[in-house]
């Protein structure tokens, strides 16, 4: 059975719901599925999954979380990812969405096969938010 893993960060909770229904999607493929806080995971969380969800909200200058999320990612970039399926996605409230995209390309410098954009959502996600979550969940399970 595949194992994957789903590893974020919330601060006010809207990744945390996008966390949840992205494991949701990827247990309805039948796939073990392990949901961890950052502050619970370890590089061999990653290092062990056949595929990795990664979720984290934007924060101040469309940055990743500076104290458990942004020291986590970079612990991964003396690893390497070579080829791991790896999922993004986040919530943000202000801006453009800039964070994601340097986040996805920190990833693929890192060697992380991305199997989809980042998913991101405005503030809490509604129903069409989550089912998107859902199906990201399932394209990793897929893999």
């Amino acid at each position: 059975m595949k194992n994957l893993s789903i590893i974020y960060w919330s601060g006010t909770g809207n990744t945390q719901k996008m966390a949840a229904a992205v494991a949701e999607g990827a247990r309805q493929e039948g796939v073990n599925v392990r949901i961890l806080t950052v502050a619970e995971a370890s590089k061999e969380d990653v290092l062990a999954a056949d595929a990795v969800a990664l979720g984290c909200p934007s924060m101040g200058c469309e940055v990743l979380e500076e104290t458990e999320m942004e020291p986590f990612v970079e612990s991964l970039e003396s690893e390497g990812l070579s080829g791991k399926p790896v999922v993004l996605f986040g919530s943000f409230d202000w801006g453009d969405g800039q964070w994601m995209q340097d986040w996805m390309e920190r990833m693929e410098k890192m060697g992380a096969r991305l199997l989809a954009e980042g998913l991101t959502v405005q503030n809490t996600p509604d129903e069409e938010g989550l089912a998107l979550c859902r199906e990201l969940g399932a394209k990793l399970a897929s893999v």
